[in-house]
């Protein structure tokens, strides 16, 4: 394979960002009265600005290039085709066929895996009603009034997420509750604050075997068996997403109430599979279809659209440029919306584990930057913490502005304000103020020249930071199938750029084996064992801190 830096669009993309670093987005917009209508594109009810970016329709033909050059298109047909190109763990990549909502076939090893994603979809659809309806009774006949979701990363960030975003549509008299930390401390706050003979449980591992999740399902499960004395009531309040039988069933669950998924859908991509279940039984069958129809409308226009007017691939180019050329380290998402709170690290868990690579596809140790710090918050709350760093600070740190032009809120004026608050920072990060605009301001306050001439240096911004402006017509759960679909081909398109493989995450595993190991010998299970002398004396101080002998638990 060729890699990114011996591509030859690489070298010139060099020359353009040396003989264009020190253009200013304040002078580009005069020179260019179009700008704001060229550099705007709308797909669905998703509204993508831009044009607040240091680029120029040089620097658009150049990425567009070099899009090419990496095989961008190619491998968008080889995702949607089935093909593994998750090469380390030779598996195909295939979340758009769970909301493929044309249903055309879509092969895997010569299969289409289509009818086995209609039947688990199905099946969601049923046990979401007989819960919703109140036909799903407890043990005690009493209807589910609480749902508690246990999984982690993937199979916890969406569903949580999913549905914090989407609360005005949920059910009435369903709370949902998600439990992911093995810091027992979490489990705790949930369970005391439902009720036995009304909750429902979901237990989310694939293999029915990861260790947090295990811990805190078994945590469960015996609590709820405190007040229900026969083992035959754990199966109407826990169900499985998973694809391990035994172990359902072993732990109490019928296994006709087990929803699976398939190993070519990764954990943060997984929302729209029996992950998503807690989402289905919130939302109801009808608005999750809703989500799946706002996905796929995204995946069809990554799919066809041509490079230049790809939302997806648009969104990607120019995050290469900061991140590759301007030496963009980070990267802000800010959505202005409470409900949206989640996103920021829903985005940070799907960027940072998908393109958080040190090798290209071949093996070989990358020769530049990948991945950027994915963090954020919401933005008016933000504008009170770091945006002081974004508009003052020595780093370039793009930001993603998200909102939307439909109130949410009842309350008059709020929408209005928080919208004023959005245009104006996606101003005031690109205009920023000059030295003259500040002695204007400064003098109109009848301040004497010299002080004028103090504070200049500290109210002078100097602009010319990106942000790119995605406004949705409202929040609901199409336009937010849309949304997560644009950042998972986001991200897609910068991997293949950059060379790695965008579908495993082996990082993750090694803190995973170490851990199996070190809790033998916190437990006294084994002695302590060879280890570097820091981990042998914090294991030792654990050992003599809760032990009731030295040396022995």
């Amino acid at each position: 394979m060729k890699h990114l830096q011996e591509l030859p669009v690489w070298r010139e993309l060099w020359k353009h960002f040396d003989a264009t670093k020190s253009l200013h987005m304040r002078d580009l917009f005069e020179q260019d009265p179009e700008r704001a209508q060229r550099y705007w594109l709308e797909v669905g009810g998703l509204i993508l600005d831009y044009s607040k970016n240091r680029i120029t329709d040089e620097t658009l033909v150049l990425l567009m290039q070099l899009a090419r050059e990496s095989g961008v298109p190619e491998r968008i047909k080889q995702m949607f085709r089935g093909e593994k190109i998750n090469a380390t763990e030779n598996r195909a990549v295939l979340h758009v066929a769970l909301r493929n909502r044309t249903n055309a076939p879509i092969l895997v090893d010569g299969e289409d895996v289509m009818p086995q994603v209609n039947r688990v979809l199905s099946r969601m659809g049923e046990f979401a009603h007989e819960v919703r309806s109140g036909e799903w009774l407890g043990y005690t006949n009493q209807v589910i009034t609480d749902v508690v979701n246990i999984g982690i990363g993937g199979s916890d960030l969406g569903p949580l997420m999913m549905c914090t975003a989407l609360k005005p549509y949920g059910h009435p008299r369903l709370k949902m509750h998600f439990v992911s930390n093995v810091d027992g401390s979490q489990l705790r706050d949930v369970l005391e604050k439902v009720h036995p003979e009304t909750t429902l449980f979901i237990i989310a591992s694939k293999t029915f075997t990861t260790q947090e999740t295990l811990t805190n399902a078994l945590t469960a499960r015996e609590w709820f068996l405190k007040y229900a004395d026969e083992e035959s009531a754990v199966a109407k309040h826990f169900v499985a997403v998973s694809t391990n039988k035994k172990a359902v069933a072993d732990f109490g669950i019928d296994t006709a109430n087990m929803f699976e998924f398939w190993d070519w859908v990764g954990g943060r991509y997984s929302l729209w599979s029996a992950i998503g279940l807690p989402i289905m039984l919130y939302l109801g069958e009808e608005n999750f279809i809703e989500m799946l129809n706002g996905a796929h409308l995204m995946d069809q226009h990554f799919f066809n659209a041509p490079l230049e007017q790809n939302m997806p691939v648009l969104l990607a180019l120019i995050g290469i440029w900061y991140i590759n050329y301007y030496g963009g380290g980070s990267h802000i998402i800010a959505p202005y919306d409470q409900h949206l709170h989640r996103l920021p690290k829903f985005i940070q868990q799907l960027d940072m584990e998908s393109n958080g690579k040190q090798v290209t596809l071949d093996g070989q140790a990358v020769a530049h930057e990948t991945a950027p710090i994915i963090w954020g918050e919401t933005g008016i709350n933000g504008q009170h913490a770091f945006f002081q760093l974004l508009h003052q600070g020595t780093h370039i740190t793009p930001i993603d502005l998200i909102a939307s032009l439909q109130k949410r809120s009842n309350l008059p004026g709020h929408h209005e304000i928080l919208l004023a608050n959005v245009f104006a920072q996606a101003e005031a990060f690109m205009r920023g103020k000059t030295p003259d605009e500040v002695r204007v301001e400064l003098k109109e306050q009848g301040m004497d020249e010299a002080r004028i001439e103090e504070l200049v240096p500290h109210k002078t911004f100097s602009g010319n930071r990106p942000s790119n402006l995605i406004l949705m017509n409202k929040i609901n759960p199409r336009n937010m199938g849309s949304l997560i679909a644009l950042y998972e081909h986001k991200t897609f398109v910068q991997g293949i750029i950059w060379g790695i493989n965008s579908f495993d995450q082996w990082g993750v595993e090694l803190g995973k084996q170490l851990a199996k190991t070190i809790l033998s010998e916190l437990t006294g299970e084994t002695a302590v064992q060879p280890h570097d002398s820091s981990t042998e004396r914090l294991i030792r101080l654990y050992r003599n801190a809760n032990c009731d002998k030295p040396g022995t638990c």
